[in-house]
């Protein structure tokens, strides 16, 4: 940590793991000929020393490791990341949810393929503005025959990739899901009584980050991006920004993270690189504007942050640690329906381009499964966690009413596990704990005797007693069904 001092210079460094001691616990700061003592930083520094320890134990790169919920490994490649079933399970609950909720907006869901031909992306301005942040194209075996016959080199196949001479066909790892939502609007004429047009995809793609820079899951070179693209007239921006604001703040209270800003990125009015005529920006902020104030969350507006080719919301959000994610974004976007020609039929019977807008409210599931797993601890909602629910059998003679408790659950649609072995009770529990499961329901003699099964909560850190096997099944469904964050013992009050 360095220390400054009333001239801007650094007065001290002190080392951030340094434990600091009273009699060095204050530095000293100077105004004019008179030195005086400043507030001890002892308090502050040890606030971010215990932070900086709570963060380090919530690392989700440590946690995720334990839990099974994603891994990488060399052979596959730096930054592309493997999911084994338990984390396959939060990234579908993700999914899912958010699913639900667009089919309730009028969302039509789409596919489309992991890669496409480099002209797709010279059309869109992907590239090769942007190739340093994209894997090499690729070339058909066909066409590096011919150069390897013309005695052609790799530099000269790099150019003509490049565009430099008469440009050469290849494929790319798509950077973006927007060219391929694009065509799919174009392959059929439109008219302004269909718009808008709504198509969404949880579509994989591939940005090239340097290896110094790759880290867990908040950077990474292959990632799932929950994309949506929106096809309206001007008209209609307005509404559909609020449209997927309102859908974004769903997401994020559906989570628990209710707290967050918006930040507006506005035109830099000195500047002349953005596409668009000024009324339609004009409007384009003016409907930013409005959509971030209907929300009723901190919003600031920065100028000079739009992107080049429309006004950005973006959503950053404070985790439990008070640590800011920039998850969710929305943006407007007038270029790329010009690009590549866009039109649709207005009710005056002429061609009108179309405005696109660009929606993401986790930004990537890697990202926001990493912000997760820090921001919950590994300790996810029932309704989120891999393993809901696990049966512990005190003894041997139970084993038989255990599977029948686990039959009960998983007719329920409740993913539980059921732990028979010969364990003695309180290592079954403390290795169920340690994977941070929400129910643990152990089964004796007693147990069985009553149909019941006798309740742990993790939320609540103890047990609850015997319940009626029906009575428990149905209230942890419920719970999942309705997506609640807290467990039922727990809202509760037992």
């Amino acid at each position: 940590m360095r220390l400054a001092r009333s001239d801007g210079r650094e007065a001290a460094f002190i080392d951030q793991h340094h434990e600091l001691r009273p009699a060095i616990a204050r530095w000293w700061r100077k105004r004019g000929d008179q030195i005086r003592p400043s507030i001890p930083i002892q308090i502050r520094e040890g606030k971010h020393l215990q932070q900086q320890q709570e963060a380090k134990e919530r690392d989700h790169r440590i946690t995720g490791r334990k839990l099974q919920l994603f891994l990488t490994d060399d052979e596959v490649g730096q930054g592309l990341i493997l999911w084994p079933p338990a984390g396959t399970i939060v990234r579908d609950q993700l999914q899912l949810c958010i699913q639900e909720e667009l089919s309730k907006r009028g969302y039509a869901m789409v596919h489309t393929p992991h890669i496409g031909r480099l002209g797709l992306y010279r059309t869109s301005g992907h590239f090769p503005y942007y190739r340093d942040s994209q894997y090499p194209p690729m070339v058909d075996p066909e066409t590096l025959g011919r150069f390897a016959s013309e005695g052609r080199t790799c530099g000269e196949l790099a150019n003509r990739l490049a565009g430099d001479g008469e440009p050469i066909d290849g494929y790319l790892l798509k950077p973006m899901n927007c060219p391929h939502h694009i065509k799919i609007f174009a392959s059929v004429p439109r008219s302004y009584r269909e718009l808008p047009v709504r198509l969404g995809e949880f579509g994989t793609v591939y940005r090239w980050e340097q290896s110094g820079e790759i880290g867990g899951l908040t950077r990474v070179r292959g990632f799932t991006q929950d994309d949506a693209h929106l096809f309206c007239m001007e008209s209609q921006v307005g509404d559909e920004l609020r449209g997927c604001l309102d859908l974004v703040g769903l997401v994020f209270g559906q989570l628990g993270m209710n707290d967050y800003r918006v930040r507006v990125g506005l035109r830099d009015p000195n500047s002349s690189k953005y596409v668009g005529t000024p009324d339609q920006w004009t409007k384009a902020e003016r409907d930013c504007k409005e959509a971030a104030a209907a929300l009723q969350v901190p919003f600031s507006e920065e100028p000079g942050e739009a992107a080049f080719y429309g006004p950005k919301i973006d959503f950053v959000v404070s985790d439990i640690l008070g640590r800011e994610w920039q998850l969710g974004t929305v943006q407007c976007d007038y270029n790329l329906p010009q690009r590549f020609e866009l039109s649709y039929v207005g009710p005056d019977n002429r061609r009108h381009v179309p405005v696109m807008i660009h929606r993401a409210p986790f930004g990537s599931l890697e990202r926001f499964v990493g912000v997760l797993i820090e921001h919950f601890n590994g300790a996810f909602p029932t309704w989120l966690s891999p393993e809901q629910a696990r049966i512990l059998t005190v003894s041997d003679s139970c084993r038989d009413y255990g599977e029948v408790v686990l039959r009960a659950f998983q007719d329920a649609g409740i993913r539980a596990t059921l732990d028979a072995s010969s364990e003695r009770l309180p290592a079954k529990i403390r290795a169920a704990s340690e994977m941070k499961i929400p129910y643990l329901l152990v089964v004796g003699p007693r147990d069985q005797a009553s149909g019941a099964v006798s309740v742990r909560v993790r939320d609540l850190q103890r047990d609850i007693g015997q319940m009626q096997l029906g009575d428990v099944v149905a209230r942890i469904r419920d719970e999942v069904q309705a997506r609640r964050l807290q467990s039922f013992a727990a809202e509760r009050g037992k």
